[in-house]
């Protein structure tokens, strides 16, 4: 893959993909946009003979579905699809086999999860080869992974889908932290790749009172229980409270998202820097952390501004939150520190901007951990310092409220979802 200049330097990315069949392989030149946070134009696929002489192993057999995420990021998923991604398609599993690929638009926010739960969860726990290629930002992922979690699996046939990520959404932390130190071409040339590895996950146990919010944080509902009645929540990127998730929860609006991911700085602004000019607010609660073993230890704080627990290197392409994490490692580190004033809290958070610097700040806690467990103890009387992120999903908890975040360990059964990784 090479990108090459012209009259605006660095604007073409040309890349080569093999067909599936392996006759043919086709180059794909794309423009990029001049917006970085938009998607490239695809100017031309063209196919000619694959060298024979290269080796090549047929791909295994998969059934395709392709899930456009209609509302995610600027809305530019079915747009992208069918200028970008069904062209490229086309060159790489031809005419006839394009017609097999089965695609899906998301109509609701619950899109994904219904079709997991009546297609493609189905369809893995009988044995049948899945791969998804998803045009998403985190939340379809997290959608998967939830329901795909949400069921009891057949340990002989279930056969855990791949997923191709095309990176669609206002962050795209996953993706982001997987191709971390690579050029982006936005996902496309892991089309034509066959290479998979496990997506590390964790699981959110909350207190029976807590509930998820939805439309903007205008309604609540359950989520879905354990045997003891405990929420439960799966993930596969951040789970965090304090101003983190505020700011994730504060931002969550039609208003906020037009601006992408500039939300999250403009949420942040608001939270530093209250209007009546009093200090951000100091989140209390107790906080454990789990390592080694099965032994929680309190931290010693009892006010806190920054918990977040992360299974990825990046929060959005330069907000390097974790750079002791690698792709898929199934670590899980801690980043937290605790109140102080707005300018300081952007100055360790523009740290995060220059690779990662702020975790040698001696402010900042910055351990790998296996959990994290948070109890308010009714020290919160306002239901907004009470919510707790997952993955861009916020709970809120009641005043007695507490919540337990736990890796899922390699060991413990087949991972629920393989992302498939480029070779370029």
């Amino acid at each position: 893959m090479n990108r090459s200049g012209g009259d605006d330097q660095h604007r073409k990315i040309v890349f080569t993909t093999q067909s599936v069949d392996g006759e043919s392989e086709a180059v794909v030149t794309l423009q990029e946009h001049k917006d970085p946070m938009r998607p490239p134009f695809l100017i031309n696929v063209s196919t000619r003979p694959r060298d024979q002489q290269l080796p090549f192993s047929p791909p295994e057999k998969r059934e395709t579905h392709v899930i456009i995420s209609s509302g995610s990021g600027h809305g530019l998923a079915d747009e992208f699809f069918s200028s970008a991604v069904r062209p490229i398609l086309e060159s790489i599993y031809g005419e006839t086999g394009i017609e097999g690929l089965k695609v899906h638009a998301t109509e609701s926010p619950t899109s994904i999860l219904e079709l997991t739960d009546a297609v493609l969860f189905p369809a893995a726990n009988e044995g049948r080869p899945l791969r998804i290629i998803l045009l998403s930002g985190d939340g379809g992922i997290v959608d998967f992974v939830n329901g795909l979690s949400s069921k009891t699996p057949n340990p002989q046939t279930y056969i855990p889908p791949q997923v191709v990520i095309l990176p669609l959404g206002t962050a795209n932390a996953l993706y982001h932290s997987i191709n971390a130190g690579r050029y982006d071409a936005w996902g496309l040339p892991a089309l034509t790749s066959w290479k998979a590895k496990p997506l590390p996950t964790f699981k959110a146990t909350f207190s029976p009172g807590a509930r998820l919010l939805i439309d903007e944080g205008r309604k609540e509902q359950e989520l879905p229980k354990d045997a003891q009645g405990n929420g439960i929540l799966h993930g596969a990127v951040v789970a965090s409270w304090g101003m983190h998730a505020s700011l994730v929860g504060d931002s969550d609006t039609t208003e906020y998202r037009k601006h992408g991911v500039e939300r999250f700085k403009m949420a942040a602004k608001e939270a530093l820097y209250p209007a009546d000019g009093s200090p951000p607010h100091p989140y209390k609660g107790k906080v454990s952390v789990l390592k080694e073993g099965d032994q929680w230890t309190a931290l010693p704080e009892k006010e806190h501004m920054y918990i977040l627990a992360t299974m990825v290197s990046h929060l959005e392409k330069p907000f390097c939150i974790s750079p002791a994490s690698k792709p898929l490692d199934g670590s899980m580190h801690l980043v937290h520190f605790t109140p102080r004033s707005g300018d300081e809290v952007m100055g360790i958070m523009n740290k995060a901007y220059d690779g990662g610097k702020h975790v040698e700040d001696g402010d900042v806690r910055y351990e790998s951990i296996d959990g994290l467990r948070i109890e308010f103890e009714g020290k919160e009387e306002d239901g907004r310092w009470r919510r707790i992120c997952v993955d861009g999903k916020i709970v809120r908890l009641e005043k007695e409220g507490w919540v337990e975040v736990r890796r899922v360990k390699e060991g413990s059964g087949k991972g629920v979802l393989d992302v498939v990784v480029s070779g370029q």
